[in-house]
This record gives C-alpha cells, structure tokens and sequence, in this order.
C-alpha cells in the first residue's frame, strides 16, 4: 500500500547545513530585506521597473530549493534581473502548504521579473534548462512553460497594487489599459486580462491532451472541502454503483507540501489508506474504503462519507461548556477508540476534535489517520498539532515513540471538553478550579494525562473504564439530543 519512492530523513547535522546555505545564498544573492517581509529581493526597485507584466515562478520543495536557488540566481544577479525568494526554508514550508499564505502561493520558490513579454519568454527557457529534471509541487492557477517544467506564468502587480470592493474586502489588483485598478483574478490558469496577448503561446506551452479519467467516469466532484498544499479534501458522487453515493474524495498531491522526511502529499495518501484498512479490520470505526487510484503523479483515495460535523465545530458552535454528563460520555467514548487504536498497534498521532466527527446519532468517528505510525516503528519527524502536543514535540532532533504523546493529546481533548478551554502547555490550571462536580479521579487521570513526564500519563483503557463508570448509560432527556444531533 505504500509508494515505491524511498524516502529518507534528513538528519539533524545535514538540515542544519541546509538551512545554513540557503542562508548563505540569500545573504550573496538577495541582500534586500523589507522590514516585516517573508521575500528577500535581489535589488531595490528602480524608476525603469515596470508596474505589473509577465511574472515567472520558480518551484521547489524545501529539500531541493537551495539546489534550484543555487542553478539560477548567479545568471538572473549577473543581468541585473529582479528576483525574490522567502527568506527561509521555513517560509518556503508554509507557502508550500498553502494555509498561512493562502493556496495561490504553494510552489512560489522563486518570483522572477521580466521587464517585458520577449525578456519573460526568454528567461522562461533559460530556467526551464536550469531546473529541468527537480521535483517539485505544481503551482495553482498558473500556466506551465512545459508540461515537464518548474517553470509557471502569470501576468500580474510587479510591486502591491490593492482595491476595495463593494463588501469592504482588500483584493490585490492591476491596471486596466485606462489605468485604472481592477482586480487581479487568481482562480484559474487561463485567467489572464483580456488585454494582454499570452507570450508564451508560440514557444511550446501547452495543456496537457484530455483524456477520460475516474474523476471524470467515476467520481462526480461536487464540493470542495478542504484545499491545501499537500491536496485536497472533496465531496462526491461515486458512480460505481446504483444508485451512486456520497463518498469523500482525498487528493496527496505529488511533490506537494514535502516534508523535511522527503514525504509528500501523495505517500501521506498511500499511507493513510492502508492505516485506514488496518484499523477497519481491527473493528475501529473508520471510514470505509470504497476505491483508490493515481492520476498524473496524484493518488486519490474514495472513502466512506459520514453525515455529521465535527466535534470542534459543536464546541465552538456552543455558547457554554458542555453539560457534565455530556462531557464525560463523549470522553469515554475518545478514550476507548483512542485506546483500540492503540491495541491495533498504531498511535494516532492527531487525536483533536476537528478529528472527530459526531454523526447525526450523537456517536463519534475518528478522521484523519495521514501521520498514524505503527507503535512498534516511531516515526522520526514529528506530527500533530501543537495546542494538543506536549511540550517539545515538535522538536525535529529526537524520533517520537508517540504514545504518550497520544495520551497526552487525550488529556488535552478531556480537558477541553470539561473546562470549555485548552490547558496552559505549562502548568495547566487545575480543573477543579474551572468547574465544580467533576469527579475526583476523572479530574486526577485528565492532569495525569497532562504531565510532562510521559511515562506517567495512564493508558487510554485506564482513562475510558473511569469515564464509562463515572457517565450515565442511559441518555437524559434533553441533554444529549441538543449537542450531539449535527444538523
């Protein structure tokens, strides 16, 4: 079920040498740093720099971008080319992820400023030659110089041009042929102004020839979910079967949001379905397996749709905290699927409630098993999110043994449930000082689970039996049925 690709970790030593020649680059290379910018640029501005025009982008992922940086940038500095690059590997990381930047920024390595169409044409193939063959992710809503090229156009601002719209929002803009602002559309590859000719037309860019797919025979897309760097999250029709069903479509993207492990977004897939068939045959309800298949480099996994919402939107949803005994049955219930997951040999890895849905019978289903490791290989690098991680989990120079880090997340997830607010990192608050009425050995196995000795937060079995003592089998009327039905 996994990919054919090796990956390898990058040792501590040699990303610490990475980082430290793409700073090296950057210092030699683009020396001009805006005071609270992300991008480094090769010179100031002149009067002669044009407004907006042809735009090249440069892709790379964060273990090849100073390889890519490296082939370029002496060629573009000798001719006085204006180029930028963020300011650090990390950087490249959250643009390659395309969730603090937003999703039109995943893949932009390295922007490039021609002064006009012949100069972009021109250097459209003179980094094409410079980068061909390093993989990296596609960039969204842009025209590729080649079907096998890193190299990506767009006609856009050369420096920040903004208009506000009708509903007060601030959108980035270009100027019309009358000068006038207009906003600057990134929605599409094939949305270029009406007034600009397409240089690149008569050089060789192309689209790929169509060609029937599943997402085109198959699956009936209707509904995005989810977009990001390393893919995205779909509802759709299945049409393999009569009548067709609503299934959920996960797209891992090739190359996409590459990780410092040399995983992207299509091995996070692959994975994920076979922890999916694991866990499914260990009696765990996680969504069914309905059909896989790869397209272009992309692996697509069809699962199970469960009707419902999470339980992080019910909470937020909420005015106040959960009633006491609605708590404590939702808690036993995570802790005893956290701990079959645990008897099945994997560590979850991101036990959280945007993880957990609640069905529309009030029950939950775990979601997401993309970072899950078997408890008998660790995973080197960590994973998660880190208001439910202890602290120094996300250290990069130790491999994790996960569980307790799962144990730890557990606490954080009963915690929030009971106090209706996530626990300090460091020294959380006692709950009884939150709330009054929960039972002295709930409240004690919750801040057990938060220590921050791993070997003394208790298994999740321990947890679960406690709170199924402590809970009430039978639903009270009127408690229940009001937080746990998703509309």
């Amino acid at each position: 079920m996994h990919s054919d690709r090796t990956y390898t970790v990058v040792e501590t030593a040699s990303l610490v040498q990475l980082h430290a020649e793409w700073h090296a680059l950057c210092e030699r290379y683009l020396p001009i740093v805006p005071a609270g910018s992300i991008w480094r640029y090769h010179r100031e501005r002149v009067p002669d720099d044009p407004e907006q025009g042809w735009k090249l982008h440069l892709s790379a992922t964060v273990l090849n971008a100073t390889i890519v940086l490296a082939r370029v940038a002496p060629l573009l500095a000798e001719r006085g080319v204006q180029f930028k690059a963020p300011a650090t590997l990390q950087e490249l990381r959250r643009l390659n992820s395309g969730l603090r930047h937003g999703y039109s920024q995943v893949g932009k390595c390295i922007t490039v400023y021609p002064a006009t169409p012949e100069e972009a044409v021109f250097w459209a193939g003179e980094l094409h030659r410079l980068t061909f063959g390093v993989d990296a992710p596609a960039v969204p809503f842009e025209r590729r110089y080649q079907p096998d090229s890193n190299v990506y156009y767009r006609y856009g601002a050369f420096r920040r041009l903004t208009i506000t719209n009708a509903d007060g929002m601030t959108l980035p803009a270009l100027r019309d042929l009358q000068g006038a602002l207009v906003p600057d559309l990134r929605v599409s590859a094939a949305a270029h102004p009406k007034w600009v000719q397409d240089p690149f037309s008569q050089c060789g860019a192309s689209e790929s020839l169509a060609v029937a797919t599943p997402l085109q025979t198959t699956f009936r897309v209707f509904r995005a979910l989810a977009q990001r760097g390393k893919g995205g999250v779909y509802q759709a029709l299945d049409c393999s079967v009569q009548p067709p069903r609503v299934c959920l479509l996960k797209e891992g993207r090739r190359h996409g949001e590459v990780s410092w492990d040399g995983r992207d977004g299509a091995w996070r897939v692959r994975h994920e379905e076979h922890v999916l068939g694991q866990l499914r045959a260990a009696g765990i309800a996680v969504p069914r397996i309905y059909a896989s298949f790869e397209l272009e480099g992309n692996y697509y996994l069809a699962t199970e749709f469960v009707a419902g919402e999470s339980l992080a939107v019910l909470l937020n949803r909420r005015r106040r905290r959960l009633p006491l005994l609605c708590a404590l049955r939702y808690g036993a219930e995570i802790a005893s699927l956290l701990a079959s997951i645990h008897a099945a040999g994997w560590v979850w890895r991101d036990c959280k409630p945007a993880n957990l849905l609640v069905t529309r019978q009030g029950h939950l289903r775990p979601l997401d098993f993309e970072g899950a490791c078997p408890i008998a290989q660790p995973d080197v690098l960590p994973w998660g999110t880190p208001a439910f991680a202890p602290p120094l989990a996300f250290a990069v120079d130790e491999a994790r043994a996960s569980v307790p880090d799962d144990l730890y997340a557990l606490g954080v997830v009963l915690y929030l449930l009971l106090a209706g607010t996530l626990p300090a990192t460091e020294a959380p608050r006692s709950l009884a000082s939150l709330r009054r009425g929960i039972p002295t050995t709930v409240h004690n196995l919750i801040m057990a689970l938060l220590t921050a000795a791993p070997g003394q937060r208790p298994a999740a079995q321990i947890v679960a039996h406690e709170l199924q003592t402590r809970a009430v089998i039978t639903p009270v009327a009127g408690e229940v049925s009001s937080v746990a039905t998703a509309p």
